[in-house]
């Protein structure tokens, strides 16, 4: 499993060094493991900019902006999760590229809707391409996030290599604008009064 993790690592890196592209990760369940993989790559520095590990629910809201909504509607270990995680890596910082994992490793924590081995992965781009990807992987708990590890690489690679994915250039990000609602009371004369 490490040389699949060593050769995933080299063929990302390969592809963004020769593209001028940087990376940022966002891990859950793999505990920066991918940050740990590519870093230890000769040249990673080219690529490589950051790693986010939110292993808890508040490390996730706090540190890459998912919504407390959204956690408890679908889950830490769901696709909404999974690329509100990947958005926030993009938001947080200039890189070109940010992969996300959540999932459970096991060997507790599964469920019959969530079973241990699911892990749900997104990888999105600074020119708006993104993906997303859920697995099962069968083993024990270093099995599952080294395969994890591996599938994250090579989602990443796919998504340069994709016949869609265009260099990305560097675009602030825009706050979104909520709309103020408010009731207004028009009072033309004295002896009444109508709302809009």
């Amino acid at each position: 499993m490490r040389y699949q993790i060593t050769e995933a690592a080299e063929a990302l890196l390969k592809v963004c060094t020769e593209k001028k592209l940087t990376v940022a990760t966002a891990e859950s369940c793999t505990g920066g493991l991918v940050a740990g993989a590519l870093t230890d790559m000769p040249g990673s520095s080219a690529v490589f900019d950051r790693g986010y590990v939110t292993y808890s629910n508040a490390a996730k809201q706090q540190m890459l902006g998912v919504t407390a909504a959204t956690l408890k509607r679908y889950g830490a270990v769901s696709r909404q999760t999974a690329e509100a995680m990947a958005g926030g890596a993009l938001t947080r910082s200039k890189v070109d590229l940010a992969v996300s994992i959540t999932g459970i490793a096991g060997p507790d924590g599964g469920t019959a809707e969530k079973p241990v081995g699911l892990v749900h992965f997104a990888v999105a781009s600074r020119d708006g391409t993104s993906a997303h990807t859920a697995k099962r992987f069968e083993g024990n708990r270093d099995e599952v996030r080294h395969q994890s590890v591996v599938q994250a690489l090579r989602l990443l690679r796919e998504l340069v290599e994709g016949d869609e994915f265009q260099r990305p250039r560097w675009k602030p990000p825009q706050k979104p604008v909520r709309p103020v609602i408010e009731e207004v009371v028009i009072k033309p004369w004295p002896d009444r009064e109508r709302k809009i």
